[in-house]
């Protein structure tokens, strides 16, 4: 008796807001016949991967649905939505439909669709999943800017500033420049920071880049005590950090 193929599971990239920076694959994936899923926060919350696909004048096919990922550190609350979301999928993919999940930004870059895929496969690693990339907020807040992330053997960290003031202190010393990610609970902290290392100059605030809210913010100071967006981040050169050579690939200290 022949079985039912299982469909495919694809974690389509986006780029964080602008829907001209989807690449052409990620475009035919969203033409192809393959269900649409997206995350939201909560039942009637709105999806801002799915407005970036909205604004390239795309509907959601028939039968397109939302995954609730509620923001929240408790690990018993995420798990039950994680499992809940994953056997929704997982359902559509073993009636051999394939289902595309709408990803803000890069899926393998602090990514929503990792912690799906991960379930899934956890409840039936014969699931054949794929990712196509995308471009990375920090990216298109470089090139927004015309920030250069990185020149010649120049060193790049990436972090949430969650990881907070101490562990970012620590990282200027090795690295040129600093991508700080979803800044907004410690903004005032980062901002108090960088004006005592006197790096405020240095620094580029970004919120919502490629969206029609984007904002970017050279003055720093003027955020002091101000809401901003979950999706924000700041680019940060270090001019101050001791310079090396390059001895066969590697950076020697002078």
């Amino acid at each position: 008796m022949k079985t039912l193929k299982e469909g495919t599971l694809t974690g389509v990239s986006l780029g964080p807001g602008d829907p001209e920076l989807m690449s052409r694959k990620a475009w035919s994936a969203l033409h192809s016949q393959a269900i649409w899923c997206y995350p939201v926060k909560k039942k009637s919350g709105v999806s801002y991967a799915l407005d970036i696909v909205s604004r390239a004048q795309l509907s959601p096919p028939e039968k397109s649905f939302a995954l609730i990922f509620p923001m929240t550190h408790d690990s018993s609350i995420l798990s039950k939505h994680w499992i809940a979301a994953a056997q929704q999928v997982l359902t559509h993919l073993q009636q051999g439909q394939d289902v595309v999940f709408l990803v803000e930004g890069d899926a393998s870059t602090y990514s929503t669709f990792a912690h799906l895929a991960r379930t899934i496969s956890h409840l039936n690693d014969q699931v054949d999943i794929q990712i196509i990339p995308g471009i990375s907020a920090y990216h298109a807040a470089a090139a927004k800017t015309k920030v250069s992330l990185a020149d010649t053997d120049d060193t790049i960290a990436i972090l949430p500033a969650g990881y907070g003031i101490e562990t970012i202190n620590s990282m200027l010393k090795d690295f040129d420049t600093l991508v700080l990610l979803k800044v907004k609970p410690l903004l005032d902290q980062i901002i108090d920071f960088l004006e005592q290392k006197e790096l405020l100059d240095q620094a580029i605030f970004i919120e919502k880049v490629g969206s029609p809210q984007e904002h970017i913010v050279h003055d720093l100071l003027s955020l002091r005590h101000q809401k901003v967006n979950y999706l924000s981040l700041i680019l940060l050169r270090n001019p101050n950090r001791q310079r090396g050579t390059v001895i066969r690939g590697c950076r020697k200290k002078l």
